[in-house]
């Protein structure tokens, strides 16, 4: 790995905690971002020539710290200092409330700023992206994709949370019990975003990426501590654990895409199957089935068969379909209409793609499984148009090149 990109791997992985730690002194959002920053600035000067620290995290709060405190000086010329409860710093005081905390329910910096993010007084969409932008970093492209929407509407969305949580006084203080279960839905998504995110990298940067798969699966095992009982916290682990088991078959030497039915299997990472597979097996014993169990009992199928023509499909249509009514949604029935074309054929499978072009115009999926299915029906010029129109919405190298081979065919055929 070039200098470069272990730098940026490693920032990656130490935003969350440097970050959440940074806000836990100074609870303003835009001082800790701005004193995070300065610190990865520094440590682009300073680690190519010492090398990483043993622990980043602690050296980027650290050093953030330091650039706040410094901010926080020059404004006090300019304006009356603030009281003194006002800015945390590391005084016995703090260190025993924080040390409280983290004893008791929480245990974990990036955890509790999860739930602060997600505060009721902001829209749900507001919470996700802002969770999304500052506990992880994401571009606001990347937060924009997640939720088929514009750049622009979503730096709305983002600027208007920041300002809601300013002039509404937020408190950066961890929930309460009652509280957190209300918040739960919503910190759970995120996780889920956060984890996608990573997933969905491709080629030469889903190493770099990487981290917030694992970053998303840490998380889902403290959320697992907080609510040992909650089947669907169950489902989210079973879910991601399943789903990144495939890492390693995911790609070829080059970075191109390898699909679900093409892949090694022996290259499945087995014991994280095995830990999602019995995650999944004691949330259905407690007969509350959600979103993220269904999906990772269709997670749970593609794991379970050992070759692909194996593949139960029917069950996996079924279990779309309940998807369908317990959260619908166009991509729910996009991925439905992949059961369908193994099941049914080509032509039912594009019956249901085809009503869905208006929500998903700029969907680079959408434009690739309808380019394929009238690929398989002959229909070659509309095909082309559809993979012409998906390369021009592919987010990676790796998502352009798999519609180019296609492409390729069409041209050989």
């Amino acid at each position: 790995m070039d200098e470069a990109r272990w730098i940026g791997t490693t920032l990656a992985a130490a935003r969350p905690q440097a970050l959440a730690a940074l806000l836990r002194y100074f609870r303003d959002l835009d001082l800790a971002e701005e004193a995070f920053q300065e610190a990865c600035l520094r440590a682009l000067r300073t680690w190519p020539q010492n090398g990483p620290p043993r622990d980043a995290a602690a050296w980027l709060a650290f050093v953030g710290r330091n650039v706040a405190l410094d901010t926080v000086r020059r404004r006090a010329k300019q304006t009356e200092l603030p009281p003194e409860e006002a800015l945390s710093d590391t005084g016995d005081a703090e260190a025993e409330i924080a040390e409280r905390l983290d004893g008791a329910d929480y245990r974990d910096d990036v955890l509790r700023l999860l739930f602060i993010c997600c505060h009721p007084d902001l829209p749900t969409t507001q919470q996700i992206a802002l969770a999304l932008r500052i506990v992880s970093g994401l571009s606001v492209r990347q937060i924009a994709r997640a939720f088929l929407v514009t750049e622009a509407a979503m730096e709305q969305r983002i600027t208007r949370a920041k300002a809601r949580i300013g002039k509404a006084d937020v408190p950066f203080e961890p929930p309460g019990p009652v509280e957190r279960a209300e918040r739960l839905g919503v910190v759970a998504a995120m996780v889920y975003l956060v984890f996608n995110e990573g997933y969905s990298a491709a080629g030469d940067t889903s190493a770099a990426r990487e981290p917030l798969c694992e970053e998303a699966i840490r998380l889902a095992r403290l959320l697992l501590r907080l609510f040992p009982a909650e089947p669907e916290v169950m489902g989210l682990a079973a879910l991601m654990l399943l789903q990144h088991a495939r890492a390693g078959a995911r790609f070829d030497a080059d970075g191109a895409t390898i699909l679900l039915d093409r892949q090694d299997r022996a290259l499945w990472n087995r014991p994280m199957i095995a830990e999602g597979l019995a995650l999944l097996d004691k949330a259905m014993r407690h007969r509350r089935p959600g979103p993220y169990q269904v999906q990772a009992a269709i997670a749970a199928l593609h794991a379970r068969a050992p070759a692909a023509e194996d593949t139960d499909w029917a069950q996996i249509e079924l279990l779309y379909g309940t998807l369908e009514i317990m959260q619908p949604s166009p991509v729910v029935t996009l991925n439905r209409a992949v059961a369908v074309a193994k099941l049914r054929g080509p032509e039912a499978a594009l019956a249901l793609v085809e009503p869905l072009g208006d929500k998903l115009a700029g969907y680079f999926h959408y434009h690739g499984l309808r380019g394929a299915l009238l690929m398989q029906l002959g229909r070659t010029r509309e095909a082309r148009e559809g993979f012409m129109t998906a390369i021009g919405l592919a987010t990676t190298a790796a998502e352009a090149a798999h519609i180019r081979t296609h492409l390729d065919g069409l041209s050989q055929g």
